[in-house]
């Protein structure tokens, strides 16, 4: 199914007073109103499928792995990790035709093209107005990880109208990301401080957690174990404005119990989701990201 929706124009960027000005007392006659363009997605459908014996299940087993429920709840948790997993990919849109080919939903890095850097011969994807399809970036040569780099889309995602309150990456580039931080190129504080306010003696801070860039973002590091690589230990930072995307779910998460065929009870577990980017303008992503490389200046 087609998940459709207006990417709404950003209203936060103001224009010159001279260019908005009216004459004391003149009718208004200009309609500067903006509707947006209409992008959509496509919903993507996952299952995860339990079956246990009757006698695992009626066994008191360690742990009550060998129970329908625990069985349940686990699956369960892995579809949700599925879920978001898939949504930071740079996977592009598929039609499903209800026959051989399943819809799928477009990943974050597919619909990102505006505030975007690429490794050498990298090229950014989005939204295909020909073909209603998201189309997937082209993913360049893997480099460092620079701070300019992290200041110029932080940049340019600000003067699009974008507040980004999220630094979003694998835990590897996170902690490359946090070890530079305490560089002397990065001109910050030495990595222990010693807290007198109690008994606790002195405690030794090993990380950065936040960024505060020029135009007053306070961006929060964040490791996401569940992002995929892009390749072999290359992968992408996600600049992130959380009230512009959207989980869209078409039916959501449900249980429901399969035929009984033997000795066993069977349930599937499932989802129909898209990924809605209200609008990518207000996102930002640095791509192919040599994740064995020290970040630099």
């Amino acid at each position: 199914h087609g998940n459709q929706f207006v990417e709404y124009t950003m209203d936060e960027l103001g224009v010159p007073a001279t260019d908005n000005a009216v004459v004391d007392g003149a009718d208004i006659t200009q309609d500067d109103s903006a509707v947006g363009t209409r992008v959509g997605n496509y919903t993507q459908t996952s299952v995860k499928a339990v079956q246990v014996s009757t006698r695992a299940n009626a066994s008191n087993s360690i742990g009550r792995q060998g129970s329908l429920s625990y069985q349940i709840a686990q699956a369960q948790r892995r579809l949700r990790r599925d879920v978001e997993a898939q949504m930071l990919t740079s996977q592009a849109s598929v039609a499903g035709d209800g026959n051989t080919a399943a819809g799928i939903s477009a990943g974050l890095g597919a619909w990102l093209e505006t505030n975007v850097d690429f490794g050498a011969g990298g090229s950014a994807g989005g939204f295909n107005t020909t073909t209603g399809l998201i189309d997937a970036p082209t993913h360049g040569t893997p480099r460092a990880l620079t701070e300019t780099l992290i200041r110029d889309i932080a940049q340019k995602v600000y003067q699009e109208g974008g507040e980004t309150t999220i630094l979003m990456g694998t835990p590897q580039v996170i902690r490359n990301l946090s070890e530079y931080l305490f560089t002397s190129s990065a001109r910050i504080a030495t990595m222990t401080n010693q807290d007198t306010s109690g008994t606790s003696g002195m405690t030794a801070y090993g990380s950065a957690n936040v960024f505060v860039t020029d135009f007053g973002q306070v961006l929060k590091l964040v490791p996401n174990r569940l992002q995929p690589q892009t390749d072999t230990d290359t992968s992408t930072l996600y600049f992130l404005d959380p009230k512009h995307l959207k989980q869209s779910f078409m039916r959501g998460y449900r249980t429901e119990p399969l035929a009984k065929t033997g000795l066993s009870e069977k349930r599937m577990i499932s989802v129909d989701y898209s990924l809605c980017v209200l609008n990518e303008k207000s996102q930002g992503a640095i791509y192919d990201i040599d994740e064995t490389a020290a970040v630099t200046s």
